[in-house]
């Protein structure tokens, strides 16, 4: 049972990952991309973990200060160098666009965000059946990127009408960005790699009598916090760079604001029942649960391209390429958990029962 809960929040986090970008469609044109997204990433590692945490959490405070410092500290590192691969993947847009970007990144973040973390806490499980067969359904899924993002190239090919530039003033612009690209998918996946280091501040909020999702913000909060520097710093940048601190002050701003916070609160939803999914899934919960997660999230992000009329205009032909992406990555997920299925049964035959329960979130 705890499996197939742990995919469903899996889902349900996808969803809200998937969605967090569709308020900024409601933002006015001529509102600069930091105005926007800087209040964003201040609310996302900032003000919800501050606000929440203690409302959430018995004895918000108390739970890290039970945690030695040297334990907290990978957590917080690989935190701020995924709030560096969310700014690297932005720079990556300028050099070749939204589709190969975000296929580059998310191929990345999958074999990074699963194999990392199988190879750092779990390399014993690597050339297992279950092993395996985990690795078969991360290939499965880094093909149906692949795919998705093929379909997103074709789609703009479609609907663009004439190219802007040259073809020998783009190969080093898309060089650059190919290399950009696949720097910002793997410093994303930090993310997982964080998690995996989360056990001790997990362990600390379930003694002070926290629930799941308490010990789950708990940790998420700590990844978030890691984040601030590199994420808001570079707003800060940004703001300084292009004169825009003054859109901070002028009248509709209350609008944007508010579109922040909603990305915010979905973004901050995302990576909670991220942790809450792959908690339940063993204790090669963030192995198979990255890849798990970031293929559902293509899923929603792609249904809600067709919603918002994003492919419309699109040739068939790259239609049916993101058609089979979309199948190809649930198939990902199919042998994913059945590798991790695997993985629990091994397990259990190792190891008989005990009299108390095990916990249901990991512990690395």
């Amino acid at each position: 049972m705890d499996l197939w809960l742990g995919f469903l929040f899996l889902l349900v986090g996808a969803a809200c990952g998937g969605s967090f970008g569709l308020p900024s469609k409601y933002a006015k044109e001529d509102t600069p991309w930091e105005v926007l997204w800087g209040p964003f990433f201040f609310f996302v590692t900032v003000l919800l973990p501050v606000v929440v945490g203690p409302v959430l959490v018995k004895d918000f405070s108390g739970v890290y200060s039970a945690v030695p410092f040297a334990k907290l500290l990978p957590v917080l590192i690989f935190g701020f160098l995924w709030g560096l691969g969310s700014m690297t993947l932005g720079l990556s847009f300028a050099f070749i666009g939204l589709s190969l970007a975000y296929a580059l990144n998310y191929g990345a973040q999958i074999i990074t965000g699963s194999l990392v973390p199988l190879a750092i806490f779990h390399p014993g499980d690597i050339p297992t059946p279950h092993g395996g067969v985990i690795l078969a359904g991360v290939a499965i899924c880094v093909i149906g990127v692949i795919v998705a993002g093929r379909a997103a190239m074709l789609k703009e090919g479609s609907q663009k009408k004439q190219e802007e530039e040259a073809a020998d003033t783009q190969k080093p612009r898309m060089l650059i960005g190919v290399i950009i690209g696949i720097v910002s998918g793997i410093l994303c996946a930090c993310w997982a790699i964080a998690s995996s280091y989360a056990g001790p501040v997990d362990a600390a909020a379930r003694a002070a009598g926290n629930s799941d999702v308490a010990a789950g913000w708990t940790f998420t909060c700590l990844i978030l916090w890691g984040g601030v520097l590199s994420a808001c710093g570079y707003c800060v940048y940004k703001l300084t760079v292009n004169k825009t601190w003054g859109h901070l002050a002028k009248p509709g701003i209350g609008l944007t604001l508010l579109l922040a916070l909603a990305m915010a609160i979905l973004h901050d939803a995302a990576v909670l029942f991220f942790a809450l999914g792959w908690g339940r899934l063993g204790s090669l919960g963030v192995p198979v649960g990255y890849p798990a997660f970031m293929s559902f999230a293509i899923i929603v992000g792609n249904i809600h391209g067709f919603r918002t009329g994003e492919w419309k205009g699109a040739s068939r032909k790259s239609i049916q390429w993101i058609v089979a992406g979309i199948v190809v990555l649930i198939l990902g997920v199919i042998v994913l958990a059945q590798g991790n299925n695997m993985a629990q049964k091994a397990k259990n035959k190792q190891s008989p029962p005990v009299a108390t329960a095990p916990s249901t979130q990991a512990q690395p």
